[in-house]
């Protein structure tokens, strides 16, 4: 009795192992997503988008996280950073701002931005610091 015992627990180790092996694989090997080829999940302006992480963070998370964002509006800061540059975006009577990391094959298009000038700006959200954060962002217009 205790034989089969051993055995099944061992069959069933060997089965959660290889699952486990298999999903992190998966997941491992998951393609990039390209912001550039991809249509965005949701167009919002940049006040709406501060406004909803304001309001309620939770729901926001649901609506905008991990989804390709399209934002439009207007430049309040560059930054560039070891070749990585920073559109910042910031919202009508709102607090926070919108911080989009552009891709790096964005970051040429960088030199024709100037603060105040209106932008469309297309990248993945990842969350709400403060500041709502876009990453491997694209400029759209």
């Amino acid at each position: 009795m205790t034989r089969k015992i051993k055995m099944v627990t061992l069959f069933l180790i060997l089965v959660v192992a290889s699952m486990g092996l298999y999903i992190y694989l998966e997941l491992y090997n998951k393609p990039h997503v390209d912001v550039s080829r991809s249509s965005p999940n949701i167009s919002v302006d940049s006040s709406i988008i501060l406004k909803d992480f304001e309001d309620s963070e939770a729901d926001a998370n649901t609506k905008y996280l991990e989804k390709i964002v399209q934002v439009t509006g207007v430049i309040s800061e560059l930054n560039t950073n070891k070749g990585k540059t920073i559109v910042t975006i910031s919202g009508q009577n709102t607090f926070g701002s919108i911080m989009c990391h552009l891709s790096p094959e964005e970051n040429i298009k960088a030199d024709h931005l100037k603060e105040g000038q209106n932008i469309t700006i297309k990248g993945i959200c990842t969350g709400y610091l403060m500041d709502v954060i876009l990453v491997k962002c694209v400029i759209i217009n």
